[in-house]
């Protein structure tokens, strides 16, 4: 068990880290949080702003992960292109998920298959052309335009199959004990 996840998320791959491109902090303050609170609740080990390093999205993932447990690496990269670069050259595969990708039902298989380290990218802005030709994977979740937060979402439950809707974490202050009416939470 790593950093207290449940062992359902069992891969051959240890490193699922998402790159979320073009944080503009006033105007994507929310959008970003909701991209890393779903990167860490779907089961990422991983997550790198690009970037403006801001300090508020930090805060939020660690409040989260010290309330429900379980741990998330987080980086600033000033430069997303040299972390994609540095990425492959040190062995792993990058997926960008764009609209204009192949579907995910078609790629998935594939890229789950794979054992090399996963980084995910995530547009906010207008992504330049450099993530599209250095990805080994450009992966659609429909052709409609939609939010990240909701692709990211979808990715990674197709990766881990599902199996990160039962993650829990060991060191968690908090646990929701599942119930049909109400809210039970055992500390």
């Amino acid at each position: 068990m790593e950093n207290g996840r449940l062992e359902a998320l069992a891969t051959p791959y240890e490193k699922v880290y998402v790159l979320r491109l073009g944080h503009r902090p006033e105007r994507d303050k929310r959008i970003t949080t909701h991209v890393a609170l779903v990167a860490r609740a779907f089961g990422a080990n991983g997550f790198v702003l690009e970037g403006v390093c801001d300090k508020r999205v930090r805060e939020s993932l660690e409040k989260a992960s010290k309330k429900w447990g379980g741990k998330i690496d987080f980086f600033c990269s000033n430069n997303g292109k040299e972390y994609v670069t540095k990425w492959k050259e040190e062995g792993g595969e990058v997926i960008n998920l764009t609209m204009y990708g192949l579907n995910v039902d078609d790629v998935v298989g594939k890229i789950s298959s794979s054992p090399r380290q996963k980084l995910i990218v995530v547009g906010g802005e207008k992504v330049e052309r450099f993530y599209y030709d250095n990805s080994d994977y450009n992966v659609s979740i429909g052709w409609q335009p939609h939010s990240e937060v909701a692709a990211l979402a979808v990715f990674l439950d197709r990766l881990y199959k599902g199996r990160e809707l039962l993650l829990y974490y060991t060191d968690a202050s908090f646990k929701i004990i599942p119930a049909e009416r109400g809210k039970i939470v055992e500390r």
